[in-house]
């Protein structure tokens, strides 16, 4: 990955701007599309009433909108952990579900709610306990693939730490498979979807926890954009700048765990948003990190309302796991980005 680049907050204004309204229109159109056929504007132009009214109400207010917010929170969350991870790890192919960081994160939260420590809160209260849980494992899986990715070498690959991910995330799946089959075997099914990705209507607090969780990383991130941007050119170029580059790399880490594992503890294993969406917003922003990230943030957050209104509709009145959809869209998506940069042996060696 290439240096800062030019930063124009001009043009980096008018790509937000054009993303905010993309953003409302998908938002719109989410909440227009379901099972049942109650669409907004049915609702507005008082076309309905009594029980109908209520009833489109509570379809609307109460199930569809909670659910497309959640889908923009964890969208633009899974987009900005991958902007930041690649600009820790230089690694463009890096992803926070393909680093194992997801898994980390869902087993914190699987670990949570096995332990029972959620029992307390109530369903809509305001518990940090499955969050918390989750960041740790979001931070113990990335801190394990610099640990064994690097092992005894000081510089990272991209050959290592791919396949570090894959190994991790193996070894997680299985984990969290076992402390389902332990702690509660009839839940088996329930918790399957959520590890596939499944986007549910959560009530307002948790909601709002999520909201203000991934609000304060993405502000941490933003805050340190431009300082990723020095780091992208190299240790030693950093330090010349004046600037410590583990001291960056260290809180780009904690912040970017921090909105990853919001996201998971609510939605489960969403993969592929935070490879495609930042790439997306490369082409079209370059890879200055000031602007790369908010945009990336804005477009993931399009992107998953857009994905989760089609889980929802493709097949209605069955509702498939969001997972799915950005599976088969980032899957092929990966497979071209690797085979661009030259295969799993011949991919640029230290970093």
């Amino acid at each position: 990955m290439s240096g800062s680049g030019t930063f124009s907050p001009a043009r980096t204004l008018a790509v937000c701007l054009v993303l905010c309204v993309v953003l409302a229109v998908a938002l719109a159109a989410g909440l227009s599309v379901g099972a049942a056929p109650v669409r907004p504007w049915t609702l507005l132009s008082g076309a309905l009433s009594g029980d109908e009214a209520m009833r489109a109400r509570e379809i609307l207010l109460g199930l569809r909108l909670p659910r497309l917010l959640l889908a923009a929170i964890v969208g633009a969350a899974l987009s900005a952990g991958g902007v930041a991870y690649q600009a820790v790890l230089r690694n463009p192919l890096a992803d926070p579900f393909i680093l194992g960081v997801s898994g980390g994160a869902a087993l914190g939260a699987i670990l949570s709610s096995a332990l029972g420590l959620e029992a307390g809160a109530g369903e809509g209260a305001l518990g940090l306990a499955r969050p918390v849980l989750a960041f740790a494992g979001a931070v113990a899986a990335i801190l394990a693939l610099f640990a064994v990715a690097r092992g005894s070498r000081r510089r990272l690959s991209e050959t290592s730490v791919l396949l570090t991910g894959a190994i991790i995330n193996a070894f997680l799946s299985a984990v969290i498979l076992f402390v389902i089959t332990v702690a509660d075997y009839t839940r088996f099914q329930r918790v399957f979807f959520w590890l596939v990705g499944s986007i549910e209507p959560p009530p307002l607090a948790p909601l709002a926890t999520t909201g203000l969780l991934v609000a304060a990383g993405l502000a941490a991130l933003v805050l340190l954009s431009g300082r990723m941007n020095v780091l992208s050119l190299g240790d030693d170029e950093a330090r010349a700048l004046g600037i410590d580059p583990h001291a960056v790399r260290r809180n780009t880490i904690l912040a970017a765990s921090l909105v990853t594992a919001a996201a998971v503890s609510m939605s489960g294993l969403i993969g592929f948003v935070g490879l495609m969406v930042p790439h997306a917003a490369r082409t079209i922003l370059g890879p200055d990190h000031r602007s790369l990230l908010p945009a990336s943030a804005l477009a993931g957050a399009a992107f998953l309302v857009a994905a989760d209104s089609v889980a929802r509709s493709l097949l209605a009145p069955v509702e498939m796991p969001v997972g799915i959809i950005t599976a088969l869209c980032g899957g092929p998506f990966f497979l071209y980005l690797f085979n661009r940069r030259g295969g799993l042996f011949t991919a640029s060696g230290g970093r």
